[in-house]
């Protein structure tokens, strides 16, 4: 379905926005990268509230400098990614498609949102991604630990939270999952994201071991991110690919079987905007690893809803799992929930909460909803101008003693 951005007049009649707010304090200020599709698409959707564009702040900028915000200025923090310039600055690595360099990227990434947040509280802006937030979004064993604490079903981990012993090398994933009984499991870069440095890996016993996963060793021991799913045969190969990852800080979680979807394997996104699921997306292939840049396609919502009402699960159970879970980041105004279907649709688990989840272009928000005929940009404006701005700068209990 194609967005329908609302009109000016819907959202902003006789120089008001929406909701009784005056519509000079619906400014926005972006921290992003100019010209990417992130920055572009929350433009249009600016623009199709009736609202001036938003200032722009270039990563680039912000990471090399300071950066200064002005009273009343609605501040967005947007993903750095898509310009290998600031993929250089956050990770040190000059080739954008390296593995390597994620903990670097989130210690300098983390560090610059504290200082965005700092520059906007002095300023008398309001933040929509609270960095404490982000801290623990962008730690993959922080928010298993806090959705588990928050009792939000997720695979089951032995690197959860924020007292879990360090991944060191293959010989501490290897005794870790045998002291949690896992045959099979994922191994993630606690740091990464698009599927980056995951491997999908099972043991066939009698020391037999397999992993599918998009990196690629090379000839030198490097690693780079591929857009092809490969599969890697023999204990060996897989202890070299997770030994070069472990510097940058591993999570290990329970490969859980998935349901399918016209014979391939199926998971879904769920945008989550001020608390309610605006949007959702199927994602479906023939590997482990669901992400559309890597082969995987969109399925049938539709279909997809039916098969859980029919294994007994309401659609509302299975939108309110992603509410909670966006539930434990009060002070960010949208994430993007990725929630597994077991088989046969009977269950459901949280796989990862990601803070920038929001690039679904062409989607539309869910049919009787908030968001209903609106991409998901159009709907974080929308929640904007009817009041729904987080306290950014707020100290949730559970985010700010994992981020410590």
């Amino acid at each position: 379905m194609s967005p329908s951005p609302s009109s000016p007049g819907e959202l902003a009649g006789s120089g008001r926005a929406e909701g009784g707010t005056a519509g000079s304090a619906a400014r926005f200020a972006v921290v992003g990268n100019p010209g990417s599709r992130r920055v572009e698409l929350f433009s249009a959707a600016v623009a199709g509230a009736g609202l001036p564009a938003p200032r722009v702040l270039p990563w680039a900028g912000v990471l090399a400098g300071g950066v200064r915000f002005a009273p009343g200025e609605t501040v967005r923090i947007d993903s750095p990614g898509e310009d290998p310039a600031v993929e250089r600055l956050l990770r040190g690595v000059g080739d954008p498609a390296r593995v390597e360099g994620t903990a670097r990227w989130y210690a300098r990434f983390t560090g610059a949102v504290r200082r965005v947040a700092g520059a906007a509280r002095s300023a008398g802006a309001a933040l929509l991604d609270c960095p404490r937030d982000i801290a623990v979004l962008f730690d993959k064993r922080l928010c298993h630990g806090v959705l588990r604490e928050a009792g939000v079903p997720v695979p089951p981990s032995p690197t959860s939270g924020p007292g879990a012993a360090p991944v060191t090398g293959w010989e501490d994933v290897r005794a870790a999952v045998r002291g949690a009984g896992m045959r099979r499991f994922f191994v993630k870069l606690a740091h990464a994201s698009s599927a980056s440095g995951v491997l999908a890996v099972e043991s066939g016993g009698r020391g037999r071991w397999r992993a599918v996963t998009s990196v690629e060793r090379a000839p030198d021991g490097t690693l780079f991110n591929s857009l092809r799913v490969r599969r890697y045969d023999g204990e060996a190969e897989i202890a070299a690919v997770v030994d070069a990852l472990a510097p940058d800080g591993l999570h290990i979680e329970r490969w859980l079987p998935k349901a399918s979807q016209g014979g391939r394997t199926a998971d879904l996104r769920v945008v989550v905007v001020a608390g309610k699921a605006t949007h959702a997306l199927v994602r479906t292939s023939r590997s482990p690893m669901t992400n559309l840049h890597l082969g995987g396609a969109r399925g049938d919502l539709e279909a997809a809803r039916a098969a859980a009402e029919a294994a007994g699960v309401p659609w509302t159970e299975m939108l309110g799992i992603c509410e909670r879970a966006a539930a434990r980041f009060p002070g960010t105004l949208c994430v993007g929930v990725d929630l597994l279907p077991a088989t046969g649709w009977r269950r459901f688990a949280v796989g990862e909460v990601n803070a920038f989840g929001d690039l679904l272009p062409r989607l539309t928000g869910l049919p009787g909803g908030p968001a209903e005929g609106r991409d998901t940009y159009a709907a974080q404006v929308r929640a904007v101008l009817r009041g729904a701005v987080p306290d950014g700068s707020a100290r949730h209990g559970e985010a700010r003693r994992a981020a410590a």
